[in-house]
């Protein structure tokens, strides 16, 4: 099995080569773009399996960049930025990005932050168990089919794609647009709203009390998570 392939795209040759540098040292293969035309260019021809992306290019910015990239493929990406407002971090969140990193950053920690990304990411696209099974909930992947309190709830095929996202991922963060995007697909242009209403339903069917959830938890400002204990 070959390197896991790493794309950078920023203009800035010093960081481009530091990253090189600090990922190829971590047994990754890195390619390297100046601006989002070249960077689209790579991703065709070398199929990376993560993809930094500066913020700031000379062409695009990162986060067209990152909605061209998702129109091509399902690609996990940290984006790279000098800016370290809020606001830029909550844009690309919103947009479904799995890690955000600020100018000036650690290569060690960027190198663990990309380890993490992938290992998260791979866990999503590997084949999965079929049945899971937490202290009053169970959830069968083969047959669709939800016990929750020793009681067999009926879930739309959305809720139950929901539920199956979150607590295959337990105490992993997910914005509203990621699980858009994972469970409506990134062809789905819909209201972020989408998904708290599912979520309401998916409380109502499977929590004790919905108005104090145990299973799928609110994180303010952010999105949701299947918290495990």
């Amino acid at each position: 099995m070959g390197k896991a392939k790493i794309l950078v795209v920023d203009d800035e040759p010093q960081i481009g080569k530091i990253l090189t540098h600090s990922l190829s040292r971590e047994g990754f293969d890195v390619v390297v773009a100046t601006n989002g035309e070249e960077g689209l260019t790579l991703l065709e021809k070398e199929q990376p399996a993560l993809a930094i992306l500066d913020v700031m290019l000379p062409d695009m910015d990162g986060f067209e960049l990152y909605q061209e990239i998702k129109k091509r493929c399902d690609l996990p990406v940290i984006f790279l930025t000098a800016r370290s407002e809020e606001v830029d971090r909550l844009v690309g969140f919103r947009l479904g990005a799995d890690d955000y990193q600020v100018k000036p950053f650690s290569p060690a920690e960027l190198a663990l932050r990309v380890k993490a990304v992938l290992r998260r990411h791979g866990d999503t696209t590997k084949n999965q168990e079929e049945v899971i099974t937490y202290p009053q909930l169970k959830i069968n992947r083969r047959t669709r089919e939800v016990e929750a309190y020793g009681e067999k709830k009926e879930l739309t095929a959305k809720e139950f794609d929901l539920l199956w996202l979150l607590a295959s991922h337990p105490n992993q963060v997910f914005t509203r647009m990621q699980i858009l995007n994972q469970v409506w697909n990134s062809d789905f242009y819909g209201d972020e709203n989408t998904v708290t209403v599912h979520i309401r339903r998916l409380r109502e069917k499977i929590e004790k009390n919905p108005a104090q959830p145990v299973f799928i938890k609110t994180v303010w400002g952010v999105g949701y998570k299947f918290e495990l204990k």
